[in-house]
Formats: structure tokens, C-alpha cells, sequence
């Protein structure tokens, strides 16, 4: 079973699925299948399975509303990835000042 961040990395890692995840933080509202759908030059399933991978890893809510499914972003699962970019960027800040500093101290 793949770890919270792996999928999430699985999720955002394709270009379509970022477009999906992104019409749907920009909808005013639930946007169907279907609506997804019509955005893109792909079939109705190959949007399906992008949602599915999207869902898996919490970015998306899909309700049944009757025959139609809703889908709406749910975007907090990226504060884990956030989160693990800052502590790697946090990591490099720390390295080049001390680069930074050894220089300094080298020229003096």
C-alpha cells in the first residue's frame, strides 16, 4: 500500500491531472464529470481514471447526485507535500549560508 505522500506525488505528477485539479479549485462550484470532460481531448474514461487517481489521493470528492457524478478539489492533502518540500528547502538554506560563510571566512 503506497504512503500518503506517494500518492499524493502520483497524483500531481501528471500535467492533466495538475489541469483537472486545477478547473476544479477555480470552479465556483461542483463540476461533473462530464463538464471535466468537455475540457479535455480525451474520452470520458481516460478523465474518469484521472479523477480516480486524484480521489485516491484525497485532491478530489466526487458525490452522486442521480446519474451524474460532482467532483470537488479538495486541495489540504498538499499541505503534507508542502510540508516536505520546506523541509528540504530549509535544508539548502542551511548548507549555503554555511557555504556562504566558509567563503567569507576563507577570504579574510
Amino acid at each position: 500500500m503506497q504512503d500518503k505522500i506517494t500518492k499524493l506525488f502520483k497524483a500531481i505528477a501528471d500535467p492533466t491531472r495538475r489541469d483537472i485539479f486545477h478547473a476544479l479549485v477555480i470552479a465556483t462550484s461542483a463540476l461533473s464529470i462530464t463538464q471535466i470532460s468537455n475540457q479535455f481531448d480525451m474520452t470520458r474514461q481516460g478523465v474518469t481514471k484521472h479523477i480516480k487517481t486524484l480521489q485516491e489521493a484525497g485532491l478530489v470528492h466526487i458525490e452522486a447526485q442521480g446519474r451524474e457524478r460532482f467532483c470537488n478539489a479538495t486541495p489540504k492533502p498538499l499541505k503534507e507535500v508542502d510540508k516536505w518540500l520546506k523541509f528540504y528547502s530549509q535544508f539548502w538554506d542551511k548548507k549555503l549560508n554555511a557555504l556562504e560563510h566558509f567563503l567569507d571566512t576563507k577570504d579574510s
